[in-house]
């Protein structure tokens, strides 16, 4: 019955709805909003089929951390103590909503810390001081958001017997990764190349590294974590922007003079240009149309072999031929 208590009273869009519930007997039944997509462990963890894009992994991560924000700001705290891939619903829209509360508690209230409470959860997603003493916190929460992050990050689940020994615990053996620059890269999802930058992939491994402390108080607030993933987001939409080129128009641009032309310009404005022999006697060639600038008809023509090397040699040949 918690989670009619919990889903009763509490509405927000990253919430799965409870439509309604029946409990006669020894038969018990809640109806949920039909969620088309299904879990979010269903596509993180395919490996033929539909991938989640980069961008989708961290509209979803968004989505989540929004949906435990509310719950841990609301007037009587709630912590949601169960925070896993399998409990994250996706619409037809890939938009995220958190269900199962079945494990959901009242947060501390007033003076208090912490509650203390029997230790219930899934093996890798429970933070490390909860299953050691029992105390829950909404610290706790921000832990296994840290551990579905990191999932989405890698494309590996939280426990997997399969993988080496070493790997066998994902954050045991990927957060002392997450600091490094080049080793984190390395470990991404392969299946996301090409679709994120260094920086963003960085500041997303950067928050996971945090979210996953063993220190309770070295892990952020939700919705310092929300603020942070809604400028990944707005950072991610710029750049695909930028790379398809939208939203930038080129109204005019100043050639650049090469050398060769500057050196041309130079000529043209001393009264001759780099033309062929032919050309300048044309030019120089007086008409009934003469204009100012060409020179008198009782003049000899201009010698430009004292002007240039290139014409000088030009004549040579010329004369050579004749």
């Amino acid at each position: 019955m918690a989670e009619v208590n919990y889903l009763g009273q509490l509405r927000h869009s990253n919430l799965v709805k409870l439509i309604g519930y029946c409990c006669e007997d020894e038969h018990r039944i809640l109806v949920y909003e039909y969620m088309e997509s299904g879990s979010l462990e269903k596509h993180l963890l395919r490996r033929v089929g539909c991938m989640l894009t980069w961008s989708r992994r961290m509209k979803i991560a968004l989505d989540a951390a929004k949906g435990l924000a509310f719950l841990h700001g609301a007037e009587r705290p709630v912590i949601y103590r169960d925070f896993k891939t399998s409990n994250i619903l996706l619409n037809a829209d890939f938009s995220a909503k958190l269900s199962d509360f079945g494990l959901a508690k009242d947060g501390p209230m007033g003076d208090q810390t912490h509650v203390s409470t029997r230790v219930m959860g899934t093996y890798g997603y429970a933070a490390p001081e909860y299953v050691m003493t029992g105390h829950l916190t909404a610290r706790s929460d921000v832990y296994g958001f840290g551990v579905v992050l990191l999932e989405m990050l890698l494309g590996r689940r939280a426990v997997d017997k399969s993988r080496p020994s070493r790997e066998h615990n994902l954050v045991e053996w990927a957060r002392p990764l997450l600091n490094n620059n080049k080793k984190v890269l390395r470990i991404l999802d392969p299946r996301l190349e090409g679709q994120y930058t260094a920086r963003t992939a960085m500041k997303v491994a950067g928050l996971a590294y945090q979210c996953l402390s063993q220190n309770p108080k070295g892990r952020p607030v939700m919705s310092d974590v929300v603020a942070l993933l809604e400028t990944v987001q707005s950072q991610g939409a710029e750049e695909e922007m930028l790379q398809s080129g939208g939203g930038v128009v080129t109204l005019y641009e100043v050639p650049k003079l090469s050398s060769h032309n500057s050196g041309d310009k130079k000529r043209n404005q001393s009264g001759f240009s780099g033309s062929t022999e032919g050309e300048s006697r044309r030019r120089n060639k007086p008409g009934n149309g003469r204009s100012k600038s060409e020179p008198p008809a009782d003049r000899e023509p201009c010698d430009f072999r004292n002007s240039s090397s290139n014409l000088e040699n030009d004549e040579k040949s010329v004369s050579a031929r004749k």
